[in-house]
């Protein structure tokens, strides 16, 4: 067996955490062909990935963030409360920019779809592997505007340019206007991103 850390960043184990049986054991089978990977392990649920990662401690977590009971977000959370160094990866099936940018956000190294492909799951692995997440990260203070943080702040909460909007007494355009400027002062590609990095340096809650 290859004594965790063998090659500096690698990933050689990884522990898949998800309550279908169907998407565990078809993740465990792409996983476990893909260069480099030798061990796999698999839980069902946020309280037994808790366990496992105590007595195996693998390279990565591959993390469904939607699960019953203990939810993917509170799972990370008291992974990296227990170990910050910890690698994990959030597991989505579908568009939540909200759940993605608060995981993110609180120290997971990114996200990828349950569906994706050898070649993407690959991929995202090695990324991981390839970059050691520092234990803390840089303060990098923003400046944003009082209405920049209130649009931004709806975004967190899952409304659209045209809800933020209405809550604000203004149209929609320029709603789109004041979330551009602060897409470019966040260095953000996207809502979840722009989230993501607003909860990372507190502006938003």
């Amino acid at each position: 067996m290859a004594e965790k850390g063998e090659v500096d960043g690698a990933v050689t184990s990884v522990l898949i955490v998800d309550d279908a049986p169907a998407v565990r054991d078809g993740l465990r089978r792409l996983v476990s062909n893909l260069p480099g990977v030798r061990e796999v392990s698999l839980a069902s649920s946020g309280e037994e990935a808790l366990a496992r990662y105590s007595v195996e401690r693998p390279d990565l977590v591959l993390l469904d963030v939607r699960m019953p009971g203990m939810s993917g977000l509170e799972c990370a959370r008291r992974l990296l409360h227990t170990d910050p160094s910890v690698r994990i990866v959030m597991l989505t099936a579908g568009d939540d920019p909200q759940a993605v940018a608060t995981a993110v956000a609180n120290g997971a190294a990114g996200y990828i779809s349950k569906d994706a492909t050898k070649l993407e799951m690959g991929l995202a692995i090695h990324h991981v592997g390839a970059v050691n997440r520092p234990h803390s990260a840089p303060v990098v203070e923003f400046h944003l505007s009082e209405r920049e943080t209130q649009v931004l702040d709806g975004m967190s909460r899952g409304l659209s340019n045209g809800e933020i909007g209405r809550e604000l007494y203004l149209s929609e355009d320029t709603i789109k206007t004041h979330a551009r400027r602060l897409f470019r002062k966040l260095h953000a590609a996207d809502r979840a991103q722009a989230v993501a990095v607003g909860l990372r340096a507190g502006l938003i809650n």
